[in-house]
């Protein structure tokens, strides 16, 4: 619908005596796009689900998203986006259950494992939402602005350009992977929070196959996995819990954690050899029993009976070396049973160990797809040089001037080794989505870091010899230089808003902020 069709439409829905203006009435309804979570949900599902046509059919289009932990982190993010590249498309956010546990628990600081309040993670989602309507509205306002100064000056053909970017506008409204840990409990729990997040606005909920009160983060070790069965009733839940809201083209993730855990909380209920319980319990470490001692716990394997690896824990071990195995059956598993993309948990970022395990899944479902973690918990730089360096040594070169265990030396930075590093490590996305099916990059904690990494500076500059010249010279002239937006802050919390709203109900004796002596008119130029 046109901006003079909204127009037209409000006009329509005013009674005489309301002294309601329409074009007012029409700015307003255009600032509020999305009435509800539900309305998001619906309709950043089907960018997902069009997104991952496309890849298949080119899967250099692969799609990215960066991990956010407040809503004004993703609102500048995307309005980032929107400013470097003129369109969101292909780019989402990440909501992380770490920087949650980290950052938003009443708590206080916990690790990744599952002791954050629950609802935390939903009550994020929705002020994740909050901030990128509200970018909308800002926007929008901005360009409302310019159409009446236009008008005002008689200029009907800026009028008309502006008219046509109302028309054309993009939402700052993209899809959000949203982290729900394995469940938060049995599945009916995950049923519950599941719903929860998808009414906030989620279209993708990413599940994972640890046992929720046991849960680690996926670059810990100590990780424990439950049962193929118990971990595909959790992934119903939550498509129950889409189809239940209207929203049938969801997305799951499923990940499996199985590559880096060497532990299950339960053995997997079997009733006939080679079903998926028996496929499971098939990778656990056992020895042939001789001997029944006291509360021993025994399986049948090939007709003969077995004693599995207990530890003190009461928690059962996996044989070394199975860990691959174990994910490769977890993808097909799940795939097969309602999930749509799936998540290997890795310890480094390798094309050609992702793509081992992603060739064998490809295998009995040629379409499967990764969402990958291009994990801050990798050391980047030495895994890629180190990388470079065995390559390097298997194709016979001189590696004299290197020391494979010091690679990450600042006295290695301006080598050949590391230019070659840096450039496997640019292409490494567009290397695995056409290598090894990644339909979706992302980086779990990167705002984490850069809020620590931006405040360190400042602090040692402003607390240092610089003083002031050290936040104006590093943080508010570099916002002029680069056009970052937010440098007049009253606008950016919607000051702006506010006025035109104020203006609307209560005209020429509307009480403004936004007058002449607002000093954010210094940054005008």
């Amino acid at each position: 619908m046109t901006y003079a069709e909204t127009i037209a439409r409000a006009a329509d829905s005013i009674l005489p005596h309301q002294g309601i203006d329409p074009e007012s009435v029409a700015r307003m309804r255009l600032q509020n796009r999305f009435r509800t979570g539900l309305d998001i949900a619906r309709y950043t599902a089907k960018i997902m689900r069009e997104d991952m046509a496309t890849y298949d059919a080119d899967p250099a289009a692969y799609t990215q998203s960066l991990g956010c932990w407040h809503g004004f982190i993703g609102q500048q993010k995307v309005i980032a986006i929107k400013k470097h590249f003129g369109s969101t498309r292909g780019r989402y956010l990440y909501l992380s259950g770490w920087m949650v546990a980290a950052l938003r628990s009443q708590f206080g600081p916990l690790p990744d494992q599952s002791m954050h309040e629950k609802t935390s993670v939903s009550d994020l989602i929705e002020e994740l939402y909050t901030f990128l309507k509200q970018a909308d509205a800002r926007e929008l306002g901005l360009l409302f602005r310019d159409l009446d100064a236009a008008r005002g000056a008689g200029n009907a053909v800026e009028a008309a350009r502006i008219g046509h970017a109302i028309d054309n506008f993009e939402t700052h409204v993209v899809p959000i992977i949203a982290d729900i840990d394995a469940g938060f409990g049995n599945a009916e729990a995950t049923y519950l929070l599941a719903r929860r997040f998808i009414e906030a606005g989620a279209c993708c909920i990413q599940i994972e196959n640890q046992v929720s009160d046991e849960k680690q983060c996926g670059h810990q070790d100590g990780k424990v996995t439950v049962p193929h069965e118990d971990f595909l009733a959790k992934i119903r839940a939550v498509r129950y819990a889409f189809m239940e809201l209207g929203v049938d083209d969801g997305v799951i993730v499923a990940r499996t954690d199985s590559l880096g855990a060497g532990l299950t909380k339960q053995i997997a209920y079997s009733t006939v050899p080679g079903d998926i319980g028996d496929q499971y319990n098939g990778f656990l470490d056992c020895e042939e029993v001789t001997a029944v001692g006291h509360g021993e716990v025994l399986i049948s394997r090939s007709g003969k009976v077995m004693r599995p690896r207990r530890l003190p824990s009461n928690l059962f071990q996996f044989r070394p070396g199975t860990g691959e195995d174990r994910c490769v059956l977890d993808c097909i598993t799940s795939l097969q049973n309602g999930a749509d993309l799936l998540w290997i948990e890795t310890e480094k970022p390798h094309i050609a160990q992702i793509a081992g395990m992603v060739d064998r899944v490809r295998a009995v479902i040629p379409n499967a797809k990764l969402v990958y973690n291009n994990s801050p918990s990798f050391n980047w730089t030495l895994n890629f040089r180190q990388q470079v360096f065995d390559a390097w040594q298997e194709d016979g070169k001189d590696l004299s001037a290197y020391d494979r265990a010091r690679l990450m030396s600042v006295d290695y930075d301006a080598t050949e080794l590391a230019a070659e590093a840096d450039e496997r490590i640019r292409t490494f996305q567009k290397d695995t989505a056409a290598r090894a099916g990644i339909f979706h990059h992302l980086i779990t904690l990167p705002t984490y870091h850069t809020a620590a990494l931006s405040t360190d500076n400042l602090a040692r500059d402003y607390f240092g010899e610089q003083g002031m010249l050290g936040y104006v010279k590093g943080v508010q002239r570099e916002e002029i230089r680069q056009g970052i937006a937010c440098v007049r802050h009253q606008n950016m919390s919607g000051s702006d808003i506010g006025d035109d709203h104020k203006e609307y109900f209560a005209g020429e004796a509307a009480l403004k902020a936004g007058g002449a002596a607002n000093t954010m008119n210094q940054f005008a130029a």
